[in-house]
């Protein structure tokens, strides 16, 4: 057993620390849970009260590796001994060149790239549409709904849920939104045909595909509550974009680097994107995001149009190397490991679909996988009393997970990709009981 709760939840010092927090910190950041950690390794976290309690969060689907990998801190140690900082603009040095190398040889893509690093995933999607505008000399760039891209200007332009955007308008100009193709609240049967429809008659009859720079996509929505696009829609996607001229850029900031199940979610899809931002799992913790593309539409700035201080750090870089290593040893043992851990994961929330009236969805690919709570499974009505009570009884009893959705009405799992079975099953039962307290109170 890996969960050992020593006081209620939240102890007395997490407690006190919240009273800090809320004296000192501004109020916007929000908390999934209420605890704060002394140390974490593997799936483990450590409160500041010695609770245990297993993660199903990683950061925001992070910790891919499990939290403290010592291969990875080994890394992160000896570059730091080395040096910390000189800016990549003022003196250079080889390991930013040696990961954007890496990078291009093992994003999707069979054509000519290059790669640019920065410091977090809104950095990279604002850098990619940056680059896409550069490049095609047009302005409008198409998201869509229930999209999560950052909470920068424009990345939050580029964002759907309004908790995100409120009280901060006006928004950046030439951003426009389509549906999704959320087949579990698609107003048709067919999901795909019905948001294609409204994308073409969007690009073509209101902005003018001459008019657009770029289409940025997520494949499974992160914050949206992993919902994946059907293969159909976002290969004909990838075909309008060619016919048109217009840049496709895949933003797999929370769906790399395993997440999945396999390296990139695009392998599940079969399209090579233009442009392919990363971030999250790529530093195993550290801060480092990427833009990695086609060659001629990466070198459309000219010198010095992208760049920053601190992007493609020394510290940073080295993490993503050793986590890039790890990908890549024992000749992909790791991916087949986390392919088994999302077979287990999606079979026990299918038996719950079925046991639970409550659950009206669930989905997701590999260990990226959701629940989506209702009120009534006949109107589908989303419940968003009920998930943030499960997630708070996942936490009561020594679970972090996190809720998602437009609607609030969510659980995504997003665990250490490294996690042991026992350790699985452990969490699993935990919210399997937590499920059946809401059946009770219901």
């Amino acid at each position: 057993m890996r969960i050992e709760l020593k006081t209620e939840i939240p102890g007395p010092r997490s407690r006190a620390l919240m009273d800090q927090r809320r004296a000192a910190v501004a109020r916007g950041p929000f908390h999934g849970t209420p605890i704060f950690v002394a140390k974490a390794h593997g799936a483990v976290i450590e409160d500041v009260d010695g609770n245990r309690l297993l993660d199903f969060a990683s950061g925001i689907a992070v910790t891919n590796l499990g939290h403290t990998p010592e291969d990875v801190v080994q890394a992160v140690q000896a570059q730091a001994e080395r040096f910390l900082h000189t800016s990549f603009n003022v003196v250079p040095y080889e390991g930013y060149v040696t990961l954007c190398e890496r990078l291009n040889r093992i994003t999707p893509g069979s054509f000519a790239k290059k790669a640019f690093l920065a410091n977090s995933g809104a950095e990279a999607v604002e850098n990619a549409v940056k680059i896409a505008r550069a490049h095609t000399k047009r302005q409008g760039v198409v998201v869509f709904d229930h999209a999560f891209h950052g909470r920068t200007y424009l990345a939050m332009s580029m964002t759907s849920k309004v908790g995100y955007r409120q009280g901060f308008a006006p928004f950046v100009p030439e951003v426009y939104r389509t549906p999704f193709p959320y087949a579990y609240r698609s107003p048709e049967p067919d999901a795909s045909a019905w948001a294609l429809r409204a994308f073409r008659e969007l690009v073509l009859h209101h902005v003018g595909a001459n008019n657009v720079a770029a289409v940025v996509l997520e494949l499974i929505l992160g914050e949206g509550g992993f919902v994946d696009a059907p293969v159909p829609f976002v290969q004909e996607l990838a075909s309008f974009c060619k016919e048109h001229g217009i840049v496709l850029i895949v933003d797999e900031i929370q769906t790399g680097f395993g997440r999945t199940g396999k390296l990139f979610a695009c392998e599940h899809y079969g399209v090579e994107p233009d442009l392919v931002t990363l971030a999250k799992g790529l530093g195993s913790g550290l801060p480092i995001s990427a833009v990695v593309g086609r060659a001629e539409i990466m070198d459309a700035p000219v010198e010095g149009a992208i760049g920053g201080t601190f992007g493609g750090n020394p510290v940073a870089i080295a993490a993503a190397l050793a986590v890039l290593d790890r990908f890549e040893a024992d000749g992909g043992a790791l991916l087949k490991r986390i392919q088994a851990v999302g077979e287990q994961i999606g079979a026990r929330l299918l038996a719950w679909k079925e046991r639970f009236p409550i659950i009206g969805d669930v989905r997701g690919i590999g260990p990226m996988r959701a629940i989506e709570l209702v009120r009534d499974p006949r109107t589908r009505e989303p419940d968003k009393a009920a998930a943030q009570a499960l997630a708070k009884y996942c936490y009561q009893h020594g679970v972090v997970v996190l809720g998602a959705g437009t609607y609030g009405n969510v659980i995504r799992l997003a665990p250490p990709l490294t996690l042991e079975d026992a350790e699985l099953d452990e969490g699993l039962v935990i919210l399997e009981a937590g499920l059946s307290e809401l059946g009770r109170s219901a």
